[in-house]
């Protein structure tokens, strides 16, 4: 059953006048598992770049998502045979600056320790997708990253819908707060909690001076669980669920490793990631690691 409106509206909270005043406020409610809507675009892309956007199509290869822009290396990827590659980064770079910026301006405390990660742009519908289950994003699902563990910091993502016409629709099925006791298994937790093949031989290959990702126990278990969440038609069918929508030019603030989501509909959304130092949380006893280590009964670190 899809969740009512009183449902839906105690996932997001309308910010009106945003001010960095009220950043503790906002703090609070971003790590208890809240959505900071704005609907007035805090920050604006130019016509022409808007219009550049519009008419991108997503690579056919399997394994691009959306096309990705990483700012360290200031390179994109997953973009279509044919594309302007050049006016294309220049339009995703701006995105990432201002929306860095703005949420910068907004929340200084995160700001100051957080690691700038990957912005996307996600121009196709994702339901019909030709995608495997762990690819994809019309499953409900909390995130968790393959190839960049987080160790317990917070993945905050900044979205905007930049359709000029349509709403994107999200499908939530709570909070990890919620979720993680009554659907982890049990021997997930356990497993993740155990070092395989594959995790000494990165650690090894680390040790040797290869850049290569360690996993902590924490990140083998939400890479797990974010797999065997999409994988299983039990959680998706007994999920309760609340419907999201984000009007056309709005923008939105989550915490994705703790809301989870599906994208029902919708075209054209932009967002940005940031990795919040734990350090840096205004409820650290909220973070899903931290939800997770009263489960397990262990440091998960």
């Amino acid at each position: 059953m899809v969740g009512s409106r009183a449902m839906s509206a105690t996932l997001v909270e309308t910010v009106e006048e945003p001010s960095p005043a009220r950043e503790i406020e906002y703090c609070r409610s971003l790590e208890q598992g809240r959505i900071l809507l704005f609907e007035r675009p805090p920050f604006e892309l130019p016509a022409a770049e808007r219009s550049l956007l519009l008419a991108q199509r997503q690579s056919r290869a399997g394994y691009h998502k959306n096309i990705a822009y990483r700012p360290a290396q200031d390179r994109v990827t997953g973009f279509a045979r044919g594309a302007d590659t050049v006016r294309l980064r220049d339009a995703l770079r701006l995105y990432s600056r201002r929306a860095t910026e703005f949420a910068a301006w907004l929340l200084p405390r995160y700001a100051r320790t957080w690691r700038l990660d990957l912005a996307s742009f996600r121009p196709e519908e994702e339901a019909g997708r030709a995608l495997p289950p762990r690819s994809r994003n019309d499953l409900i699902h909390v995130d968790a990253f393959p190839t960049r563990p987080t160790r317990g910091d917070r993945i905050l993502r900044l979205f905007t819908n930049v359709n000029p016409a349509e709403p994107r629709v999200w499908l939530s099925g709570g909070t990890f707060e919620e979720i993680a006791p009554r659907f982890a298994p049990q021997a997930l937790v356990d497993r993740a909690r155990r070092e395989g093949l594959g995790d000494r031989l990165r650690r090894f290959a680390r040790a040797a001076g290869l850049k290569v990702a360690v996993r902590s126990p924490y990140d083998r278990f939400m890479l797990s669980f974010h797999h065997y969440l999409k994988e299983s038609a039990a959680f998706q069918e007994a999920a309760e669920k609340s419907r999201l929508e984000f009007p056309a030019g709005a923008t939105w603030m989550v915490f994705t490793d703790m809301v989870s989501h599906a994208v029902l509909k919708g075209r054209y959304a932009l967002e940005q990631t940031f990795l919040v130092a734990r350090d840096s949380l205004v409820l650290p006893e909220k973070a899903p690691i931290a939800i997770l280590e009263r489960i397990a009964r262990a440091p998960m670190g």
